[in-house]
């Protein structure tokens, strides 16, 4: 009797064994390439070149974000700032601050030669990510929302997972974390700091109109004539201080804000 199956089928085991490898090779790439902890790396903390402090920077002295990262509200990323950026207040001469001093050799050096100082990349979306920052700043959206209270930080850190579940949350519910424009770089801005009366006086001044400011508060059938009775509406609503959900959802409603929560608003 002739045997049933060809002699070829003798390498079927040796040759799926080796397919194997190979595909979990490339599944093993794949993963570490799309799903890399470094883009979510809570806590990461590198050290820094300049020991540049955020936390005397831009907390103690107030220092705007936009001061050195001066193209977030324009562009879709905010830039690291220049040698010049540093020179202007620490270069040499009089009135400089601390041009001296030991720390800001580096700064100095840099201005000298032309070469950028090689910061430490610490927030980082990956190749296949497409963000945004002007359109997320000028609608609301503050640096701390994803960055964290830099202000606080003497070494920034990465202080929020950057995942695509963190940012479809926030998508979803942009109410959350919406704040009135002038106060995007104010980073220990609260919603209760807010004076009830301004807030809205500062809608219906921008021609909202007053039912439906009420009903953003109420819901179908809330009715008001005047600040006074938005006022009290609110308070019934929300309580005596400003939340962020009471903000935030007035804004979201009169600034038409709908953030994209398909594939393509991040994969392009």
């Amino acid at each position: 009797m002739g045997n049933f199956f060809p002699r070829w089928t003798n390498w079927l085991p040796l040759k799926l064994a080796i397919a194997v490898v190979f595909i979990a090779f490339g599944v093993s790439v794949g993963v570490a390439y799309y799903f890399t902890p470094k883009y979510t790396r809570v806590g990461y903390e590198p050290t820094q070149p300049v020991p540049f402090s955020h936390k005397i920077h831009a907390g103690q002295l107030g220092l705007d974000c936009r001061y050195c990262h001066s193209f977030g509200e324009t562009s879709s990323h905010s830039n690291v700032p220049t040698n010049q950026t540093c020179f202007n207040c620490h270069g040499p001469g009089k009135g400089n601050i601390r041009s001296n001093s030991p720390k800001l050799e580096m700064v100095i050096k840099a201005n000298e030669t032309g070469k950028s100082i090689p910061w430490v990349k610490i927030h980082k979306a990956p190749d296949y990510v497409y963000f945004n920052h002007s359109a997320h700043l000028n609608r609301g959206i503050s640096c701390v929302s994803c960055h964290g209270k830099i202000n606080e930080m003497e070494v920034v850190r990465h202080d929020q997972p950057q995942s695509m579940g963190w940012c479809l949350d926030c998508h979803r519910n942009p109410e959350n974390n919406l704040r009135p424009l002038e106060f995007v770089t104010k980073l220990d801005y609260k919603a209760s700091d807010l004076k009830r009366a301004d807030f809205y006086k500062g809608l219906i001044d921008k021609k909202v109109p007053v039912d439906e400011i009420a009903t953003a508060i109420g819901g179908e059938g809330s009715k008001a004539d005047s600040l006074e009775q938005i006022v009290a509406l609110a308070e019934k609503t929300y309580g005596k201080e400003v939340t962020q959900t009471e903000v935030g959802t007035q804004i979201k409603k009169h600034w038409q804000i709908q953030p994209p929560d398909s594939c393509t608003a991040c994969h392009r």
